[in-house]
């Protein structure tokens, strides 16, 4: 059956429909799923039970008739008194003077408000009415054109006329198996529950279908790019590859091993290798990434590794001649600021496939730069690109594997839903030997002591980040910022150490020349805003100082800290931080209680909420109606594995159990009315 429009319902013309399209209700479907966003407990309460300032519904006896008064320009007050079990209380209407029809003396009414304790009080919201049983009241998002009265009825109508056509989608199996209600049961309760149970046991079903159909969008997703999108089967060898692992001055990590197995299997394998790679600031990502390109490139084709900055493309150049050295490996390097003349000689390199590995920045992906065959795609820091600036580089090779690195750990829930079409590989341990840094939280009035203490670590030739906010002075926002910390900082280190200042608004060049003196050691303090938060290894530098760091989410305040901590000696990141709000204290507590990412990530996503984290809303996740990534992080994994399951039966969509569930993820509309 086709959708059925929201103007086949009485009472909805043509302006009523526009009205609820901007609400996002166009048809009867949306309507019915249009839930309520919280619950008002209706039920009826005794004088004895209820507690001050509560909302509640009390049901009496009218016992002095209703007097209305009016005041000002259409303002009103009703007011009359009731009797629950010889205890007597007042009751007032504002600005509803038409109740006052509704308030028999002598009669029995329910009335739903807010009760005063002490004055023995109802301010009322609502006359349920006699017959009234007690049930919950949805409250939705509403609009000024469309108000909770006017929806509400809709809702009922809409049920009342198209409910006994709702198909059931999800196999019997299923709802057998977890006790599951039937859809058209569970939407209508998802309105009208009759007690919490009953919404506990709906919403049960809501959200699991919502994840569930969600995941059978994306296992499907996965299997037919698997199945229809030959890849490379990129045959290196195996015994050039053991002999380069074992020439490396460190032994890998047991995680470090499993996700090189992992990569190297996809290499492996005809399919198209779409894999995400997670490992926490300092695990050895560059080294996995760094073997994958080796072994691409004994198999006779070409690699590429795209990160987001110039300084950081110049790192990795650094780090992968080191871990190549002697080995035969032509390598290059190409970014904006590449030599026109070198860069020729690069490009032509490329073409001919005399250049076996490149790294490079967004100067990769530019016309003109053409590969003589591309098997291996490495994108680091990978949500730093737009999806049209990976695929360009992907569509300089025929299907090359593709291998995505982040070094900010993703919770889980937000991983197999943002990135539930790739396979996804985790480092979960950092090498061994590697000290803990050491996390301090500190108030503002303690800043001098700090700046005190800092004086022995650069004493002992180290040096120290220091991470504002903000650039330069604002009306609005009461931060610490870079210009004024880095004024501060020149006169207290005076002419014993050099300060330099790093922000956004600078030009490449400039950013690069203070990172490259930072790095040397020609500066020993760098003041700087978040855009050091992916930059250059600096193992000299021991001390993190953040001001102002109740602004930052975790996931930021953890990447900032994994700045030191990279050489031999114990590093420090100083919190400078005066909380607003118990969520704020909590991070900083946090921050000093672990050092593990993936811990931080889900205490990020359980305080901040998953739209917030790490900018996720622009990186394609998705926005459930009923289902919540933390609340309900269970759910999603059981719809998760039941989704794979389910792909892994053959020819699922034929067996009778599983049409309508094969006909809704075809055509949602089309599948929901018999």
């Amino acid at each position: 059956m086709e959708a059925v429009s929201v103007q086949y319902l009485k009472g909805v013309g043509e302006k009523r429909a526009q009205d609820l399209a901007a609400l996002g209700i166009t048809t009867v479907r949306d309507l019915m799923g249009y839930y309520p966003f919280r619950y008002e407990d209706i039920q009826e309460r005794t004088l004895a039970e209820i507690n001050d300032q509560e909302k509640v519904t009390i049901k009496g006896v009218v016992v002095a008739p209703a007097v209305l008064n009016r005041f000002g320009y259409k303002k009103s007050v009703l007011r009359f008194r009731m009797m629950q079990d010889h205890g007597v209380f007042s009751v007032s209407f504002f600005n509803q003077p038409y109740l006052k029809d509704q308030v028999v003396l002598g009669e029995e009414l329910a009335v739903y408000g807010k009760w005063d304790a002490k004055k023995k009080a109802l301010t009322g919201m609502k006359i349920l009415g006699s017959g009234h049983q007690g049930d919950f009241a949805p409250i939705y998002h509403v609009s000024q054109k469309v108000k909770q009265k006017t929806l509400i009825p809709l809702i009922r109508q809409a049920f009342a006329d198209y409910g006994d056509q709702i198909k059931e989608n999800l196999p019997l199996a299923l709802r057998e198996k977890y006790r599951l209600m039937d859809k058209a049961a569970a939407m209508y309760a998802m309105h009208f529950p009759k007690d919490p149970a009953e919404h506990h046991q709906a919403k049960r079903r809501v959200v699991f279908e919502e994840f569930f159909l969600f995941q059978m969008k994306l296992q499907g997703l996965k299997i037919r790019e698997k199945s229809v999108s030959q890849g490379l089967a990129i045959q290196y060898d195996n015994q050039r590859l053991k002999a380069f692992i074992a020439s490396l001055p460190f032994t890998l990590t047991a995680a470090q091993q499993k996700v090189t197995n992992e990569i190297c299997r996809d290499l492996l394998s005809p399919e198209h290798m779409q894999r995400l790679l997670q490992g926490d600031v300092g695990s050895g990502k560059t080294v996995v990434a760094a073997i994958a390109l080796y072994a691409t490139m004994t198999a006779g084709f070409q690699g590429a590794l795209m990160v987001p900055t110039e300084i950081l493309a110049q790192q990795h150049i650094e780090s992968l001649n080191q871990l190549f050295d002697p080995l035969e490996v032509t390598t290059a390097l190409l970014t904006g600021s590449t030599p026109a003349k070198e860069r020729r000689v690069i490009l032509e390199e490329l073409a001919n496939g005399t250049i076996d590995i490149v790294v490079g920045t967004h100067a990769l992906i530019q016309e003109g730069v053409e590969f003589a065959n591309l098997g291996l795609v490495i994108t680091d820091e990978q949500h730093r690109f737009g999806v049209n600036q990976r695929k360009v580089l992907r569509e300089k090779g025929w299907r090359p594997d593709v291998l995505f690195m982040t070094a900010t750990p993703i919770p889980r829930t937000l991983a197999i839903t943002a990135y539930g079409e790739m396979d996804v590989s985790i480092i979960d341990e950092l090498p061994a030997g590697r000290i803990p840094i050491e996390t301090r939280w500190v108030r503002p009035g303690q800043l001098d002591s700090v700046l005190d203490w800092s004086l022995s670590e650069l004493g002992r030739g180290h040096q120290m980040y220091v991470i504002c906010p903000l650039i330069e002075e604002s009306e609005q926002l009461d931060v610490k910022n870079a210009v004024e910390i880095h004024d501060h900082l020149a006169a207290f280190y005076g002419d014993r150490y050099q300060v330099g200042l790093l922000h956004g608004r600078m030009k490449n060049t400039e950013k690069d020349a203070i990172m490259t003196d930072f790095k040397d050691g020609k500066t020993q303090v760098l003041v700087s805003t978040t855009v050091i938060e992916v930059g250059v290894n600096v193992p000299n530098a021991t001390v993190m100082l953040i001001m102002d760091a109740e602004r930052f989410g975790l996931a930021q305040l953890h990447q900032l800290r994994g700045r030191v901590g990279r050489g031999a000696e114990a590093s420090f990141c100083i919190l400078v931080a005066e909380p607003k709000n118990e969520m704020g204290k909590e991070r900083m507590k946090i921050m000093t209680e672990t050092n593990n990412g993936f811990v931080l990530s889900e205490k990020d996503l359980e305080l901040r909420g998953p739209g917030e984290v790490f900018g996720f809303r622009q990186s394609g996740l998705p926005q459930f109606v009923a289902g919540d990534l933390v609340a309900d992080a269970n759910i999603l994994e059981v719809a998760r594995s039941e989704a794979q399951s389910v792909w892994q039966m053959k020819d699922w969509q034929l067996l009778p159990d599983y049409q309508e569930l094969a006909a809704e993820i075809s055509d949602p509309e089309k599948a929901f009315f018999d």
